[in-house]
């Protein structure tokens, strides 16, 4: 049994495939609509975050074949979701404490105070696509996208699961901007790893995490040589010759980094590149290889 990435999605300003990733980021793009894929209806009182995850979710799952007319094609109790996401609902929190702050918790709006939950994305994901597996949020700083990857593949190897969705969004807002001091990517990618026998798409290798984001790159090299591709932050310094790719031009991706670092790495392969690709995100990292290369 092994693990492949058997569905992509993104959802960035500029970009709507796993390939446009390792384009620059274009200048003054539009913002993704979520509604111009998934309808108005269902939308109307979740925050952008949530928004934006139940669009990646949808395509990923489309992608993979695991969705059709808003239904899954397998078991729904073998279809689960992690969502990384550090900022997400961050306006949704910070505008509810502000209320309760200036007049009390009884001018809470009803239908605003669910967003406020730091599982928001992961459930709705689930209600909406009917994924009754494992559901889970991960907020971890800069790894938290690999580190979502991760603990996908524990529970895939596990036998929680044939098929888990993993989704990194983060939204751009005052909230946010101020958060991080510039402008949020207001996007993020999504893939779908799944149990196969069969050598579909990137197959997912080592997912790995030290102390030090160095250690993670020289274990990643030691594990899988020969990589072509280095999907990394711009402070990191990676060894060999490989093509490096920071995504930084995209916006600050945040929780949403590692996940779109696999989704460009499936996008590198499908235009028929070979040998591993290493992803790097704050001290966690990954080995994806082509297709036809078992790892």
């Amino acid at each position: 049994m092994t693990l492949a990435v058997t569905g992509t999605a993104v959802a960035l300003p500029g970009a709507a495939d796993a390939p446009a990733l390792l384009r620059p980021a274009p200048p003054a793009a539009e913002p993704v609509d979520p509604t111009a894929l998934i309808g108005r209806k269902g939308l109307r009182f979740k925050d952008r975050a949530t928004q934006l995850g139940l669009h990646l979710a949808h395509a990923a799952l489309t992608d993979a074949g695991l969705l059709q007319d808003g239904e899954p094609t397998v078991p729904g109790d073998r279809l689960g979701t992690v969502v990384s996401s550090n900022l997400g609902n961050a306006d949704t929190v910070c505008r509810a404490v502000e209320t309760i702050a200036k007049e009390s918790t009884g001018a809470l709006s009803p239908m605003d105070t669910p967003n406020a939950s730091s599982n928001i994305i992961a459930s709705e994901t689930a209600i909406r696509y009917g994924l009754r597996g494992p559901n889970l949020t991960v907020c971890n700083g800069r790894s938290s996208g690999l580190d979502a990857i991760r603990w996908a593949a524990l529970m895939l190897r596990s036998g929680r699961a044939d098929h888990i969705l993993v989704t990194g969004v983060e939204p751009d807002n005052e909230v946010t901007r101020r958060l991080v001091d510039g402008p949020v990517a207001d996007g993020g990618a999504a893939v779908v790893l799944s149990r196969t026998t069969t050598r579909a798409r990137a197959l997912l290798g080592p997912v790995l995490r030290t102390a030090r984001s160095a250690d993670t790159a020289d274990e990643l090299t030691r594990r899988a040589p020969g990589g072509e591709l280095w999907l990394s932050e711009e402070d990191h310094v990676v060894p060999g010759h490989a093509r490096r790719i920071a995504l930084t031009g995209w916006g600050e991706l945040s929780g949403a980094l590692g996940v779109a670092q696999c989704a460009a790495a499936a996008g590198w392969f499908a235009q028929g590149h070979d040998g591993p690709a290493y992803a790097l995100a704050g001290t966690a990292g990954a080995v994806l290889f082509p297709p036809e290369r078992t790892p």
